[in-house]
């Protein structure tokens, strides 16, 4: 029997598409069904989306830059939102959206009465099964989505020969398609112009039958076995991509299902099998891989626990990155590369006031850091446009990116929506992620590649920031993400200057320009590099720092204004705390407190009510060491904001709350900001017992530990860089094939030099 947090599975079909599960292989991607009649797979390709590049910078920006800038300066919000309306909104307010390839349908016979049914979806291998028996035919349809061979492979079996009747066809979408028919006796085309035109191409094989096609249709009658393949391409990618379906689908045919599959798993857990995590069992009399997945959920629902089902979310977590971010990929959008709807939530697009990013904050400590490949691809789709976007509209070097992008890396301020449109820091907070993967594993060839492109988004803010009257450098203007303040005379406004999270971004990406800087050998930089070193180390000394505010907590705004909502789903203050490092529990106690408060308040007001929210929640609960609020959160991220085929609910479905509380599980058991491992620094007390295989820390270490009655009985570090390795905690010593290692004791924590592929044994 599969363990139990690495199958989901039910008694019953999917009944909508919440309940549907996933399968993808970075670009092409499925929601399955299950239903034994008439299955629907709802398919997506990751670069299907609505149309060509516009162009959307607003050329009355900065003509009334320095307007903007005084209203503000002078309380007059009113004024200075009526003049964003007009001079700061994009010329055509909606980038491109995100959209889906199509339905595909198989009715399938060998459906009459049936019994004994189960659908599930394997974690371990990446393949979804849908069994169920009709007149004594035991049948079986198995899929998966291949990166090695680029498809889509839905497999038919039965334990009866003869037995594998079924009719297929694809159709699905709202808007005109060019072809729907026959391409040859055994593949049909379908394809597309409107928006990004494409082609998805869909072949079949029997053993023991017939297939064929007819029309817009596939056919297969008394066949023993059988298996379809699905490739899609778009003119995206270049060249003929109605030629390149076809044939890919067609390779993939003459391969076998046999090999499609055994190459597909192959591929597959090489990355999943990298990192693994065991809790223990709450119940010991009970087996929980006997219970299906959605019944387990509701009894957290009810107010039980369930440390395998929190196991589960990480690994789904796991699963969803490797099917949704691969090499060659785009990244993943709102939806992962999931979505139903011709006009997702949002546009299904890339939304870079914390989405995006959360997508990816789990990637490097689970073991798939080149899964973060097609962000770093992107943020350079992005650097041109946001060049010009930082020209056109501010007169400023550089460049820059507002709160969204799309396919084309638009980079002008998109919707006209106060709260959220006139943001600039979007550029700035990816950059940080090039940063953070070289902590995690010390490439210095990519630091060197991405230098510039960090940089250029520092230079920007260099010719931005002002000085606000105090001495301080300061955005302006901007907004808190998507929140509203309300000022001493009781007005609501949402632009302002200087905003917490603005500085804490700029205070990371400056600290990651400087240190790169100074990794990198001379030939590798600019020749004015020295000069613009020293120029944003004094801006980054004149940023605001972090303030407590009337409530005891982090303030949001330069001013200690009140919220209009006390419960807002951002706290984009606390930016400082996580994703960076800039209040820290062991190194600002003070500002930590602040930070405690600030979560407290929002909580108590309703807070945390959408999913990616409590996500987050979840992340700096850990990052305070706070085990039992960790467990409470992540108890309500699944009662409150999951679905049953346990994905993400905001609601409607937003994948990143998948991702940020699979981040939250890792970021509770093991930290490695600031320079130190922590281990076990915010486990729940129900996590007594458990391990952790394949983990990585910062400063390129791959950690094993082990733990009971929530002490850490047996650890392992693997030196991937041959870096100083600093745990904390006392009384540490260490021990490298069987010799001591020489350890200096600074009372709280350990350090030790390693070398690059040794391991070493950590004793408390």
């Amino acid at each position: 029997m599969k363990k139990s947090s690495e199958l989901l599975w039910y008694k019953q079909p999917a009944r909508n598409w919440d309940e549907a599960l996933p399968v993808g292989n970075g670009r092409l991607g499925g929601m399955i069904f299950g239903k034994p009649e008439d299955e629907l797979i709802q398919l997506n390709e990751d670069s299907i989306w609505s149309g060509g590049f516009r162009k959307r910078n607003n050329p009355k920006a900065y003509e009334n830059l320095e307007k903007m800038r005084q209203f503000i300066r002078e309380g007059k919000t009113a004024e200075a939102e009526r003049l964003c309306e007009d001079a700061f909104y994009g010329v055509n307010d909606q980038q491109r959206h995100y959209q889906p390839l199509g339905d595909f349908h198989i009715w399938q016979g060998n459906t009459e009465e049936c019994s004994d049914y189960m659908r599930c979806l394997d974690l371990s291998n990446a393949v979804c099964e849908t069994y169920w028996t009709s007149g004594g035919v035991r049948c079986c349809r198995r899929i998966f989505a291949s990166y090695p061979d680029n498809v889509m492979v839905i497999g038919f079996t039965a334990d009866q020969k003869g037995m594998i009747e079924f009719t297929a066809s694809i159709d699905g979408r709202d808007d005109n398609y060019d072809k729907n028919e026959a391409y040859d006796s055994s593949t049909l085309l379908f394809t597309v112009s409107d928006g990004i035109p494409y082609a998805a191409a869909i072949s079949c094989h029997a053993e023991g039958g017939k297939a064929y096609t007819y029309a817009n249709r596939i056919r297969v009658e008394g066949a023993d076995s059988a298996f379809i393949t699905i490739a899609c391409q778009t003119s995206y990618r270049g060249g003929d991509y109605e030629r390149l379906a076809i044939s890919q689908a067609k390779a993939a045919v003459r391969k076998g299902m046999q090999n499609l599959l055994t190459w597909h798993i192959a591929d597959y857990t090489e990355l999943y099998k990298r990192c693994e995590l065991h809790l223990c069992q709450n119940d010991e009399n009970l087996c929980y891989a006997e219970i299906p997945t959605d019944e387990r959920l509701q009894k957290i629902k009810d107010g039980g626990i369930d440390n395998k089902l929190v196991e589960m979310y990480f690994n789904f977590s796991r699963y969803l990155m490797i099917s949704g971010s691969r090499e060659g990929s785009l990244p993943l959008n709102l939806q992962g590369i999931w979505n139903k709807d011709m006009w997702p939530a949002w546009g299904g697009k890339y939304t870079v006031n914390i989405n995006t990013e959360m997508n990816y904050w789990g990637a490097e400590m689970q073991n798939l850091s080149e899964c973060q490949q097609p962000l770093f691809d992107h943020i350079e789709r992005m650097r041109e446009n946001g060049r010009v976007t930082a020209r056109e509209m501010y007169r400023c070097g550089g460049t820059v990116c507002h709160h969204n992008t799309d396919i084309w890396g638009d980079t002008a301020p998109q919707d006209k929506w106060l709260p959220g449109t006139l943001w600039v820091m979007g550029m700035a907070w990816l950059c940080t992620h090039i940063y953070e993967h070289y902590l995690f594993t010390g490439d210095k060839g990519f630091l060197a590649e991405k230098y510039d492109t960090m940089r250029e988004a520092a230079e920007f803010f260099a010719d931005y920031l002002i000085d606000d009257g105090r001495g301080r450098m300061v955005t302006s203007p901007s907004v808190s993400p998507e929140n509203t303040y309300i000022t001493k005379d009781g007005a609501r406004g949402t632009i302002c200057q200087g905003a917490a999270m603005d500085s804490q971004i700029l205070y990371t990406l400056f600290t990651a320009v400087i240190n790169s800087s100074a990794e990198l050998d001379e030939h590798i930089k600019s020749k004015d590099d020295a000069e613009f070193i020293e120029k944003i180390k004094t801006l980054r000394d004149k940023l605001p720092k972090p303030e407590i505010g009337k409530y005891g907590q982090i303030m949001e705004w330069a001013e200690d204004y009140d919220e209009a909502e006390p419960g807002h789903r951002h706290i984009s203050q606390l930016f400082a705390l996580y994703p960076a490092d800039i209040i820290t529990k062991r190194h600002t106690p003070e500002l930590a407190e602040a930070a405690k408060a600030t979560l407290i308040r929002r909580l108590t007001h309703g807070g945390g009510h959408t999913g990616w929210s409590r996500a987050w929640i979840i992340n700096m609960w850990a990052r305070l060491h706070e085990g039992e609020r960790v467990g409470k959160n992540i108890s309500a991220l699944l009662a409150h904001s999951t679905s049953i085929n346990m994905f993400d609910m905001h609601p409607p479905f937003q994948i990143d709350g998948n991702f940020g509380g699979g981040a939250g599980i890792a970021e509770a058991l093991i930290q490695s900001h600031s320079g130190e491992i922590h281990f076990l620094p915010a486990a729940p007390k129900e996590w007594d017992k458990g391990y952790v295989r394949g983990i990585i820390a910062r400063g390129g270490f791959e950690v094993d530990f082990e733990w009971e009655d929530g002490k850490v009985v047996s650890a392992a570090v693997l030196s991937l860089c041959g870096n100083s390795c600093c745990i904390v905690g006392s009384g540490i010593s260490v021990s490298c094939g069987g010799a001591d290692v020489p350890v200096t004791d600074n009372g709280d924590t350990a350090k030790f030099d390693t070398e690059r592929g040794k391991v070493y044994e950590i004793n408390f």
